[in-house]
C-alpha cells in the first residue's frame, strides 16, 4: 500500500503521523509500525500515531511504540494536537481521546499546551520515586546527568519492574524549580530526546519529595525545554498540564507490503 505520512517532532520526541479516519491503515500488524520508525530501513521515529474517528470527542489518538506495544506518550499527545489543527480537524483547542482516557489541549504558535491525566500513583522508594502519568515511570535524581550512563543504567531498571516495565528518568536538579531530564524508554528501548509522560513524572516526583516548592516547574530535555504545571491537595496532583513546542517536520509517502 501507498502510505502518506507526516512527521512531527515536539522537543526532539519525533513522531510518523497518520490520518487514519478511512481505517485503512493495518494497525494490528506490529511489523508495519516497527518498519516505519527503524531509522535504516523506514521512515525513522520514536512511535508511530493514528489520528482517527471517535463519537464523542474531536479525534482519537492511538499511539504506538517502535515495537508496536501501545500506550500513552505526553510528546505524542502534543504533537497529534498539531496534526489535528493542520487537518483541519481542531482550531486552537480541542477535546480528544486516548489510551488513558480523555485529554484537553491548546494550541498557539506552534505551542501545545496538554492536560495530563490526574496524578494519584506515586511511590517514593529510598533512592527512586516512581508514578503512573499515563505510562509507567521511574524517576531517580543524579549528578552530573551529562556524563551519566542512561541507556546502560536505564536498562537494567526498565527490566526491573514487573511486566510491562517502567520507563526510566534521570533527573539533575539545576535551581528551585528546573529540573534537566534524560530518558531511557520501554518501546523505543533506548534513550530519546524527551519524553512528555516523564518530564511529568519528574516534576511531580521533585515536588512529592520536597525538592521544589513551585507547582511550575521547567524541563530542559536533550531536544529542548519543557514546562509541567499542577495544583496539589492530598498528595492529589490535578490540572497537569505539559507544555511545548510541536512542530511539523515533513510530509512523504512510503510504500509498505499489505
Amino acid at each position: 500500500m501507498n502510505l502518506a505520512f507526516y512527521k512531527y517532532q515536539g522537543t526532539g520526541n519525533d513522531f510518523v503521523m497518520i490520518d487514519n479516519r478511512a481505517n485503512t491503515f493495518p494497525k494490528e500488524n506490529t511489523d508495519k509500525i516497527s518498519l516505519l520508525c527503524n531509522r535504516h530501513f523506514g521512515v525513522g521515529a520514536d512511535g508511530v500515531i493514528l489520528i482517527e474517528n471517535d463519537l464523542n470527542f474531536d479525534f482519537k489518538m492511538l499511539y504506538f511504540n517502535a515495537d508496536g506495544s501501545q500506550t500513552f506518550c505526553g510528546n505524542g499527545g502534543r504533537c497529534a494536537v498539531a496534526f489535528a489543527k493542520k487537518l483541519g480537524i481542531i482550531n486552537t483547542e480541542t477535546n480528544f481521546m486516548a489510551y488513558d482516557g480523555p485529554h484537553f489541549a491548546t494550541v498557539k504558535n506552534n505551542i501545545v499546551s496538554l492536560k495530563m491525566i490526574d496524578v494519584s500513583e506515586i511511590e517514593v522508594k529510598e533512592k527512586s520515586v516512581f508514578a503512573y502519568t499515563g505510562t509507567q515511570h521511574h524517576v531517580e535524581l543524579v549528578e552530573n546527568l551529562s556524563d551519566y550512563p542512561v541507556f546502560e543504567n536505564g536498562k537494567k531498571i526498565r527490566y526491573s519492574y514487573d511486566n510491562p516495565g517502567s520507563n526510566v528518568n534521570f533527573a539533575e536538579q539545576l535551581d528551585d524549580k528546573t529540573f534537566r531530564v534524560r530518558t531511557y524508554e520501554k518501546g523505543v528501548e533506548n534513550e530519546t530526546l524527551a519524553c512528555g509522560t516523564g518530564v511529568t513524572a519528574v516534576a511531580i516526583a521533585m515536588h512529592k519529595t520536597g525538592k521544589t516548592k513551585s507547582n511550575e516547574v521547567t524541563l530542559p530535555v536533550e531536544g529542548g525545554l519543557l514546562k509541567v504545571s499542577f495544583s496539589e491537595e492530598n498528595s492529589l496532583y490535578t490540572n497537569v498540564f505539559l507544555t511545548g513546542p510541536a512542530t511539523f517536520v515533513f510530509k512523504g509517502q512510503i510504500v509498505i507490503n499489505e
